[in-house]
């Protein structure tokens, strides 16, 4: 393990065996290192591009998820191979666990560098764990006790469409799948979809049993856009109405000052490295959130999701928009 970075970095070795082949004979202390670690950094193995990447995937995990209920805009790659997010290079992807905002979410994150960008370009890292030593217990009282909201606004020709989001035109398949969610939903009158879930802020890791900081409170929170583009949207639309917001589980107002604590803390856990060609990086998706730095060159990132997982409850009982779900004319 490196002083910079919260992966555990294996080393491939003159004589070792390739990528696939080692987590076959060494799954068992791979995932281990993983538990403890947060990441895996696999470094200096012949990967063999797209077709490789999908092999080591299947080789610890099994086959890659779909990318549903999309957050970010991402381009296929190949089969369930995503680049990935789709955002100019000098804009930073602040840190998240992916899909925090849904009722299930992968396990596990697979990055592979195909190509290395000039400078920058990392993919820091913050121990969730870490992350929720450094909340003020207060804060993270507040959030056990109401919970918190995703509000994304899906306006027709304004940003992400709900058919890219769904992955079907069907409003009838929208709103089944929206209810198999726990997702309160309504159709605006301009012909776009309003949703609403509301999900536990800290949840229990399945395997090691630790309380872990897991959602998309500070990420989806208009605070954490750059200044200039969060004025710019609040000329454009109200708070209830940006494309995505987060409240508490009650509807209350999440105060700014909160969210700024809750960006130091992930700020104060963060590690970073510098990507390599064919480095692989796997992430446990509730032990480590990740992010994306500004970057010049080419860089070039796949990515792909792994080993789904669904908990007992993921939302706070008796919240006002879970488990029921409705449409609106």
């Amino acid at each position: 393990m490196t002083a910079q970075s919260l992966a555990f970095v294996v080393e491939r070795e003159s004589g070792s065996p390739g990528i696939v082949e080692l987590i076959g004979k060494e799954s068992a202390q791979l995932r281990e290192r993983l538990r403890a670690h947060g990441a895996l950094l696999l470094r200096g193995f012949d990967v063999g591009g797209v077709d490789g990447f999908s092999d080591v995937v299947r080789a610890l995990s099994g086959e890659p998820l779909k990318y549903s209920e999309r957050s970010s805009p991402r381009s296929t790659i190949k089969g369930n191979v995503y680049t990935s997010t789709d955002y100019p290079p000098d804009e930073e992807i602040f840190l998240h666990t992916e899909n925090s905002y849904q009722a299930s979410w992968p396990q596990l994150l697979y990055f592979h560098c195909v190509r290395e960008p000039e400078t920058l370009g990392a993919t820091p890292l913050a121990d969730t764990r870490e992350v929720l030593r450094r909340i003020d217990p207060a804060v993270v009282s507040e959030f056990e006790r109401r919970g918190w909201t995703a509000v994304r606004n899906f306006h027709e020709g304004f940003g992400v469409d709900w058919r890219h989001v769904f992955n079907t035109e069907d409003r009838a398949e929208v709103e089944a799948n929206c209810r198999a969610k726990k997702l309160q939903y309504e159709w605006t009158e301009d012909g776009g979809l309003r949703t609403r879930g509301v999900r536990r802020a800290v949840h229990v890791h399945p395997v090691t049993g630790e309380r872990v900081w897991f959602n998309h409170i500070a990420f989806f929170h208009n605070s954490t856009l750059a200044p200039d583009v969060r004025a710019g949207m609040l000329e454009l639309f109200d708070e209830a109405d940006l494309p995505s917001n987060t409240f508490y589980g009650d509807g209350g107002t999440i105060p700014d000052e909160v969210t700024a604590h809750l960006r130091d803390c992930y700020r104060a856990a963060s590690t970073r490295f510098d990507y390599r060609a064919d480095d692989v990086l796997i992430v446990d998706n509730m032990l480590a959130a990740h992010g994306r730095e500004p970057f010049t060159g080419p860089r070039r990132i796949a990515v792909a999701m792994a080993e789904p997982y669904t908990p007992g409850e993921s939302y706070p009982a008796g919240g006002p928009y879970a488990p029921a779900a409705r449409a609106a004319s």
